[in-house]
């Protein structure tokens, strides 16, 4: 069998791996490149002919992993998309969005005159491209191995990171030989507010691992509540300032808002006033409760005692955009929870707007920012930034925590690996991070005698 790594190849977005097996091909996760020049129209351009790819296992709802499933459709692929039942609902609401952003930026192209004519413009997908994606998804539980033909069986084991994320393992009968392999997709963090540890992956022969925290370790010392006590009462309280906290709608959300929960339910705060200013993030929210049985057993115990994880006095969910636009004139002090986390769209653009020039705001940031975005620029420490069309004077408190990363760190990653035995596991590839956080995770594991491999975009190996 034949492994090729299309994406996510050392670089964190765009995941899409190949794997042959007798001519039978398996497209693993199928992810937005955010790196192609800026052009997400490049994200057309893929490395084989969609209409060859048998079937795609998509890992978990993120669009660096599922945003560029519907280009894959659009473009003949015809088979089945397996997931977990989490996963199909969240990656629905997640490629909508990604449609909205498309054709908000396609209008603000032609109402300033430009890209009338330039296919680079286009959307890259649309909504009914979205729908046969969403059709094209079969749902299947953890730990239940389901049969994609006579010689390969996939099993999702959980690993955390976002609701309904899986590491795929497979177990294929390659010419009579028996080969198991396992995709982890994104490796989330022990004790993450909602989520569940990951559980540990059965033992394989070669492992495709992400690295995105490798050489990396998060913050330790404080909790997440400590962090959050800790700003909202310099931001807040002694200020009398507002905290605007760039946040992904679908996971990263409801961390943050289960832990408000706990925060003012215990009377560690005085009463602040929190928005949540995100449409996406209030239907998701709606997904995990649906699933709230695969949430961790500290939500659940929470949901016993004290009701709903993501609802609490003070706490509104923000629904139609007059609405959100009266948030700035609110002038006491309150918590602004809004999307997109890199800031590149969404309702977040509006809030860093009127409030970047204003010295009592507080912009905290939570999660990984990409290269060339607006949240990398204001976290390099940009002192002017463009927002809407305006150069804007950076005067607002910038800061930032890992805490909230779901992203394992560079020991969770190693230890992953080195639940595998070096006799039993013939080669790890690593995928999903920067060229450094991989060196640093192969030198760690090399130490140890695993056969580690920094794979170049495009080229096969066969196992």
């Amino acid at each position: 069998m034949n492994l090729t790594i299309h994406g996510a190849a050392r670089q964190v977005t765009g995941s899409m791996h190949l794997l042959e097996v007798n001519q039978y091909k398996i497209l693993i996760d199928c992810g937005l490149d955010y790196e192609k020049d800026r052009n997400v129209q490049a994200n057309e351009d893929f490395p084989f002919n969609p209409a060859t790819i048998d079937v795609v296992i998509l890992t978990h709802a993120h669009i660096d992993h599922s945003g560029n499933l519907p280009t894959l459709i659009r473009m003949g692929f015809d088979g089945q998309i397996l997931c977990t039942p989490p996963t199909a609902e969240l990656a629905e609401l997640l490629l909508m969005d990604s449609v909205s952003i498309f054709l908000n930026k396609q209008h603000k192209s032609r109402k300033h005159g430009r890209g009338k004519s330039h296919q680079s413009r286009q959307p890259l997908y649309l909504q009914k491209h979205v729908m046969d994606t969403v059709e094209r998804m079969v749902t299947i539980g953890f730990n239940k191995p389901f049969r994609l033909n006579g010689d390969i069986e996939l099993t999702f084991v959980p690993v955390g990171h976002l609701l309904g994320a899986a590491a795929a393992v497979l177990k294929i009968n390659d010419n009579g030989q028996e080969k198991n392999i396992a995709f982890t997709g994104d490796i989330g963090r022990k004790n993450y507010p909602v989520l569940n540890d990951p559980q540990p992956l059965p033992p394989v022969d070669y492992l495709v691992s992400e690295s995105t925290y490798g050489g990396r370790y998060h913050t330790q010392g404080q909790t997440i509540e400590e962090v959050l006590i800790e700003t909202i009462d310099k931001a807040c309280i002694k200020e009398s300032g507002r905290l605007i906290i760039p946040a992904f709608s679908i996971g990263r959300t409801q961390a943050l808002v289960y832990s408000l929960n706990k925060i003012f339910s215990n009377g560690l705060l005085p009463p602040v006033k929190v928005f949540v200013d995100s449409p996406l993030a209030a239907v998701s929210t709606q997904v995990f409760r649906k699933h709230h049985a695969l949430l961790n057993e500290e939500a659940q115990e929470f949901y016993r005692h004290r009701g709903d994880e993501f609802e609490f006095d003070n706490l509104t969910y923000v629904e139609n955009l007059k609405d959100s636009k009266q948030i700035s004139n609110y002038f006491e002090p309150c918590i602004i929870i809004s999307s997109a986390g890199m800031l590149e769209g969404g309702r977040i653009q509006d809030h860093l707007y009127y409030n970047i020039q204003n010295y009592y705001c507080t912009i905290l940031f939570i999660g990984y920012c990409a290269k060339g975005t607006l949240g990398y620029r204001l976290l390099r420490g940009d002192p002017i930034v463009h927002i809407k069309d305006r150069e804007l004077a950076v005067y607002a408190t910038i800061k930032k925590t890992d805490l909230f990363s779901a992203h394992g760190d560079h020991n969770d990653l190693v230890n992953t690996v080195k639940q595998q035995t070096p006799d039993k596991l013939k080669q790890v590839f690593l995928v999903h991070g920067e060229t450094e956080s991989m060196q640093a995770m192969a030198d760690a594991l090399t130490q140890d005698d695993y056969q580690v491999t920094m794979p170049e975009k495009g080229v096969t190996y066969q196992l």
